[in-house]
């Protein structure tokens, strides 16, 4: 099993980051197949292989994965992938 971790500092303010962050997991959960259960400034996601946490702060927000043994192999690009979303989506 693969743990990706991403962290992003960020000048929004947790309100603006949150529904900035909620627009990223609905693409991505259209995109992917992702389930998202939101508790508070968390969202829990998860998908066949791939389970994980989002946790929107004052100042940042900080992505954690844990990838099966099959998404393993990719797990270098799915973290690119995250970094990128996250500049995109904070910028």
């Amino acid at each position: 099993m693969t743990q990706i971790s991403v962290e992003r500092k960020h000048n929004l303010g947790r309100e603006a980051a949150r529904q900035k962050a909620e627009a990223l997991v609905d693409k991505l959960a259209r995109e992917y197949d992702l389930k998202a259960s939101w508790n508070g400034d968390r969202v829990e996601v998860k998908r066949s292989g791939a389970n994980g946490s989002i946790q929107i702060g004052e100042d940042t927000i900080r992505v954690e994965l844990k990838l099966g043994m099959m998404l393993s192999m990719m797990g270098g690009t799915i973290k690119g992938e995250i970094e990128r979303a996250l500049d995109k989506a904070l910028a």
